[in-house]
């Protein structure tokens, strides 16, 4: 089993280091070049490279193009390679790559396709309301999560309206929903490359009828109007609480949500519903440090 991994943030260096662990070792690693980070802006390399450098697997060549040129294809077509897995690589890949591995590309993503294609699936998932999402592998074609698929698996997330954002239950906020889809969708390529690579499995194309799409998310889509978060706040519209409740869940920590208080933004870094009223825990003003929304509360009374 011969293959090259395509990822670069934590999402794919969860799914990268279970296949790692599992014996499953990818001769290649293509990801995002290191970028300067932070406010000291440090030079950082992105997460699956770190899982590499942590475990001292020197016989992984790391790549790390800017761009996916010609040069670059001629480079991954010496390695020979089976397949190639795409997990959250966030950049287009051209259609002469597709050809390339022998037995095509999988790629890895985070919603039952084909509902939710696209780049933002988890994100959407949350605003949506959805108590069940999953991941799904399927082969890569020329549009976008719309090729035939190998596997899926579901993943329940019941929404308890008394579960704080921040606290440990909280597992349908963005961060840990990605956490948690990324180790099923590990578990689920361990259990399914093996019956890829002998022709086991027969891809079933998607039902396009069923299709739904998502958007890349901005910062103007967590703003949020000082009125409305008022009615949430005092329990005067239940609707518009669990509205502005699943944006906070899905767009924190990015782009994040804000509002406009006497001129200045304030970050809303979590919150929950409580007795059909929003309960705000941490917010942060700009050039601020966050803090407990109580200090506040005067503010939107």
């Amino acid at each position: 089993m011969k293959y090259i991994f395509f990822g670069t943030p934590e999402f794919s260096a969860i799914i990268l280091e279970k296949l790692i662990d599992s014996s499953l070792f990818p001769v290649a690693l293509v990801c995002n070049p290191d970028r300067p980070i932070g406010r000291k802006m440090i030079v950082t390399p992105p997460p699956t490279k770190e899982v590499v450098l942590r475990k001292s697997l020197l016989e992984i060549d790391v790549l790390q193009p800017e761009k996916i040129n010609e040069e670059f294809l001629n480079k991954l077509g010496s390695y020979e390679a089976d397949f190639y897995i795409v997990a959250a690589y966030a950049k287009i890949l051209p259609a002469e790559l597709l050809n390339i591995p022998k037995l095509g590309i999988i790629g890895v993503h985070p919603s039952l396709l084909p509902k939710l294609r696209g780049s933002s699936p988890i994100q959407s998932a949350i605003l949506e309301g959805d108590t069940q999402t999953g991941v799904t592998l399927y082969l890569l074609d020329e549009k976008v999560d719309h090729g035939p698929i190998l596997a899926k698996r579901e993943l329940e997330f019941p929404v308890s309206p008394s579960t704080p954002s921040s606290g440990p239950r909280g597992n349908f906020q963005f961060p840990i929903l990605s956490q948690k889809l990324a180790e099923l969708a590990a578990n689920l390529l361990v259990k399914t490359l093996p019956k890829f690579v002998k022709g086991e499995i027969t891809p079933l194309l998607q039902n396009e009828s069923k299709a739904t799409f998502t958007k890349k998310f901005t910062t103007e889509d967590g703003y949020i109007n000082i009125d409305e978060l008022k009615n949430a706040i005092n329990g005067l519209n239940t609707k518009t609480a669990e509205i502005i409740d699943r944006k906070i869940r899905a767009l924190n920590p990015e782009p994040g949500v804000y509002t406009i208080i006497h001129g200045k933004r304030m970050k809303i870094l979590n919150a929950h519903l409580e007795n059909n009223k929003l309960i705000f825990g941490e917010i942060q003003f700009e050039g601020k440090k966050p803090t407990l929304f109580s200090q506040y509360q005067s503010l939107l009374s």
